[in-house]
Order: C-alpha cells, then structure tokens, then sequence
C-alpha cells in the first residue's frame, strides 16, 4: 500500500498538477492539506475525477483558508473530522480528518502554523498539539498521522538553524509537543529509514529557495509501530515542487509490505546544489 501526504497550498489551483501526479504514483491513500475549498466545492471540482481514478473522499473544508481530505481507493470507514478537544482560533478550523483505510487509521493534520513565539496564535498551535496527543493515544494501534505538522524536529531539519532562530517551527516547546506525538510510539518514518540525509519538504517560494535548496522538513509521516514496521521505502517526491505552477511544498511517499519503485532514497530527483554555509543565508521574510 503506498500512502502519500501533500500540502496542495490550494487544490484549486494545484489540479494540473494533482491529477498527473496520482495517475503517475499511483498512491493509494493520499492526505491533502490546505485544500482551501469548501467541501461542496472541492466535490464539485475533483468529484468525478478522482471517482474515475477509484478515489473515495473524506473532506473537511472551509472558504478561502486550511481544508484537508484523505483520498482513499482501498476504503474508507468510520470518518471523523476535528481533533476532539481541540481549540479554535477563536473558531474551530478545518484541519484534521480521520478514517480507516486499508486496516489502518489514517489522520490528515495541518497543524496551526503558529505565527510567532509567544502570541496568542503560539498558544493555540500548542494546545491543538495535546489535543491531538490525546486523539492518537486512544488508538488504534495500526496508525498514521500525516500532514504539514509545521514543525522541524530537529536542527537537522531546517537548512541552518541559525536562520530560524526567533522564529516558529523550531522552538523546544514546539519539538516538545511533536516529542510527545513520537513517545506514543509513533514512528517519523522517513527520519527513521534515512537518519542521516539532508532532507527537506518545504521551501519558500521567495528568493529562490528552492533552486538553492534552503528548505526545511515540516511534512511528516509518523506510523504507530505495527505499521512502521511494514514501511519499505519512505522518500519525498521533489519532482513534484519543480516545474510550472508547483505547491511550496513537496508529497512525502511511504511504501508498505512492498517499494514499486524500490528503496529509491529520500529525496526523488536529488536537490540540484549544495548545503550553503552556516549562518549565510537569511529566511525571506528576515531580509
């Protein structure tokens, strides 16, 4: 089973690329995140596509901002959308969906960004996280939690951590919050099978970041441990942030019981230049 999680940054917007994409990886569970449609809407515009591909939906959306949905051709029951518990900001948001496909819990996550350290929206990102914490440590065992989870969970994570100092994503309270997830037993499965590989998901759109491969890896794939223990191959499909119109952010693909493409490494096709030297290089909105 190959399950796939993506950050569209507008489905709208990303559909020339989305479809090519699942006729080419074929995955059978997709999680989407920032879909930024309203459900009707998004059934309106994939509905018969994704049908015709043999996708069912399970949707949870809104106008205009966050939304995510879980794409599933290997079924999809028992559909919950929310975390039970969590805040809203001040209203509750569409960012996590739920169901089981394949035999395994699926949760599609896009976790509140956070803004700054210390805000109210801070606060918020971190009382979403034990809400979810709860959420997963009720079960069941065979689960996956995936998404944009807006934090790097280490400084190997992010292109220099000199760049982010002062800014979200990488603050001990955030890491810790994420640690918790991970004490759960689950599984950051991509870290897991490519421990010490420069790997990242997500690169500004500003200051050609992308083309300097200043990113960071904030889209995660952690797997309870039964279905850890099935992954074959785990990689980020960075063919899919080149080219004509891309999301800023890159599909993470994990392989269970077997790799079609065999265990092709971390990052699909290899960024195009170097690490650039510690304490070079600013973030975007820091010049």
């Amino acid at each position: 089973m190959r399950v796939a999680t993506w950050n569209v940054n507008s489905v709208k917007q990303r559909v020339p690329r989305l479809l090519p994409w699942l006729d080419q990886r074929q995955p059978d569970v997709v999680c989407l995140q920032e879909t930024k449609l309203t459900d009707a809407a998004f059934t309106e515009l994939l509905g018969g596509e994704l049908a015709d591909r043999g996708y069912a939906m399970a949707l949870h959306g809104e106008v205009q901002w966050n939304g995510v949905a879980i794409l599933s051709r290997v079924g999809l029951d028992d559909v919950v959308t929310g975390v039970a518990g969590a805040p809203g900001f001040p209203l509750p948001e569409a960012r996590a969906v739920a169901a089981t496909c394949g035999g395994i819990r699926v949760h599609s996550l896009y976790v509140p960004n956070g803004r700054t350290p210390g805000s109210d929206h801070y606060a918020y990102k971190l009382a979403w996280l034990a809400a979810l914490r709860d959420v997963l440590a009720a079960g069941p065992e065979a689960a996956i939690a995936c998404g944009d989870l807006n934090i790097a969970p280490t400084d190997a994570d992010v292109f220099d951590p000199d760049a982010y100092i002062g800014q979200t994503h990488v603050t001990p309270p955030e890491r810790a919050a994420l640690a918790e997830l991970t004490a759960l037993g689950m599984r950051d499965v991509v870290r897991d099978r490519w421990p010490d590989r420069r790997v990242f998901t997500y690169w500004d759109y500003r200051a050609g970041m992308f083309h300097k491969d200043l990113g960071m890896r904030i889209d995660l794939v952690l797997a309870s441990g039964p279905v850890a223990d099935r992954v074959k191959a785990a990689w980020v499909d960075r063919q899919a942030r080149k080219g004509t119109g891309p999301s800023d952010h890159a599909p993470v693909i994990v392989d269970l019981d077997e790799a079609p493409d065999g265990d092709i490494g971390p990052v699909v096709p290899p960024p195009s230049a170097p690490a650039a030297k510690r304490g070079s290089t600013k973030l975007p909105q820091s010049s």
